[in-house]
């Protein structure tokens, strides 16, 4: 690795490790790992991969942030190591040089740093997806030349689309676009005939077993909710608005740096790259694919930028053939792309770890970020009412992000969150019954507050004690807490 490239590198590590070891899970995080706390087949919202790592690294190691980003590190090394390996596959020289320059421009893209810290989905999505990638252009490139290749990798790449799969729906985008660049390039399409291809597909699709299992037993849910999301507009027409949010913050989160990078590496393949390789068809194909349907799905519904993850994995590895001169970098490309990176992901480590910006913009803004504090205080409380009310009182939150929160920080998985939103929740606890004539300490905040609803399900309730949040001297929100007598 070139001395001027350690600082940047370096700092972007220290953030990670600031990151992993002091940011309280973000409430979808948490969420996730209350899953695991509840291992079933599947999930509502997700397929059950994470959630079944995060249950046994909490079972092996313990409930800490230290154990719940763990995984996040372990994909992270892994990920880096499969980018080495097509490093060295796609070039003749300079493989170390151009090996940390994609490490760097991986680490510098907003995107990646904060979808490979955060312990959700996606972090698994990246390995697999990009592993997948990798095995099935290396059988492809044995393929083309004698109709072979080596079974092995095809096979290879089909455990690990099926495990991408098991991880989050959108890696469907993945073997559709080697789906396309199979149709698209001549050479390819002799292996429509070849048996091993449909064996390979049969590989993938045994992941949808736990998936269709769960779903069998919960009346297809989670694809009701999928296709009512993202398909099924609530209002009619062109959503200008939505496809511009898709765009414009793909373009930033990505890293503005990198756009004409991407399109000339795709246009015309350096001779520094194996000329006989398919990489560059299928990196096209698999960004191509998944971009073109998610900028559609934002014309008529939404569609959320890191919908679209898995696009650019594969043309990382195709930079350094726009970016490396015949002796160096561009020295104005790798510092501007660095301080990009390494602005926003200072900022997010203070968002995360420190106190949410939003906060000083207004009181209002970006309600979720805000639910990542305070909840050392709100435990406190819980505590001191739920003693009042011994034995064992039902602990209830308004919304299945606090419910997730506080059952991290209670480490206990009892939580349970009553809302008119449908969640996981909802198919753990779908009776009342059993908790009939139960007190409980009920949390909620302004964002999600106790509804009439709610209220009724008691004989009486208390008044609400507010817990405020302040951080530096910033008042960031209100919880409050009351307690219930007599559910019912």
């Amino acid at each position: 690795m070139p001395k001027s490239w350690l600082p940047s590198l370096i700092a972007f590590i220290l953030l990670r490790l600031v990151f992993w070891l002091t940011a309280f899970p973000n409430s979808d995080e948490a969420y996730y790992w209350l899953w695991g706390q509840h291992l079933n087949w599947s999930y509502y919202d997700h397929p059950p991969l994470n959630a079944w790592i995060q249950g046994l690294f909490t079972a092996a190691f313990g409930r800490s942030t230290f154990t719940l980003r763990l995984p996040t590190v372990i994909s992270s090394v892994i990920i880096a190591y499969i980018y080495g390996r097509i490093v060295h596959y796609l070039y003749r020289d300079s493989i170390q040089q151009r090996f940390w320059l994609v490490i760097s421009l991986v680490a510098a893209s907003p995107l990646y740093f904060l979808f490979l810290a955060l312990a959700w989905h996606d972090h698994l999505l990246i390995l697999f997806s990009l592993t997948s990638g990798y095995l099935f252009v290396t059988f492809l490139d044995g393929y083309t030349v004698d109709r072979k290749g080596e079974t092995w990798r095809l096979y290879g790449s089909a455990v690990a689309i099926g495990l991408a799969v098991l991880s989050k729906y959108n890696a469907i985008f993945v073997p559709l676009g080697f789906l396309a660049a199979m149709i698209a390039d001549r050479r390819l399409r002799p292996l429509f005939w070849d048996r091993r291809l449909y064996v390979a597909i049969a590989i993938a699709a045994t992941a949808l077993i736990p998936i269709l299992l769960w779903n069998l037993s919960n009346d297809f849910q989670s694809f009701h909710y999928y296709v009512d999301r993202s398909v099924h507009p609530v209002n009619s027409g062109i959503k200008l608005g939505s496809f511009t949010a898709f765009v414009g913050i793909s373009f930033l989160v990505v890293s503005p740096f990198y756009w004409s990078g991407f399109y000339h590496s795709l246009k015309q393949p350096s001779q520094l790259i194996r000329s006989d390789s398919v990489y560059s068809t299928i990196a096209f194909w698999v960004f191509t694919v998944s971009t073109v349907i998610l900028t559609v799905i934002s014309l008529i519904s939404a569609a959320l930028y890191y919908w679209n993850i898995t696009a650019y994995l594969l043309l990382f590895p195709l930079l350094p053939s726009v970016l490396i001169r015949p002796s160096n970098v561009k020295p104005k490309a790798f510092l501007g792309f660095q301080i990009y990176g390494l602005f926003f992901a200072t900022l997010l480590v203070i968002h995360y770890c420190f106190l949410p910006l939003s906060a000083l913009i207004s009181r209002d803004a970006d309600p979720d970020s805000r639910m990542l504090y305070g909840w050392q205080e709100v435990a406190v409380v819980v505590k001191q009412q739920a003693a009042e009310l011994e034995p064992s009182p039902l602990l209830i939150t308004t919304d299945y992000r606090s419910a997730s929160a506080l059952a991290y920080q209670l480490n206990d998985k009892t939580v349970r969150a009553i809302s008119d939103r449908v969640d996981q929740f909802d198919f753990w606890y779908p009776s009342d019954r059993p908790f009939q004539g139960k007190n409980a300490v009920i949390l909620s905040d302004d964002w999600f507050p106790v509804q009439s609803s709610l209220v009724a399900k008691f004989d009486r309730v208390s008044q609400p004690i507010a817990v405020p949040v302040i951080r530096f001297g910033v008042w960031i929100k209100n919880y409050y807490i009351q307690k219930g007598y007599g559910f019912k």
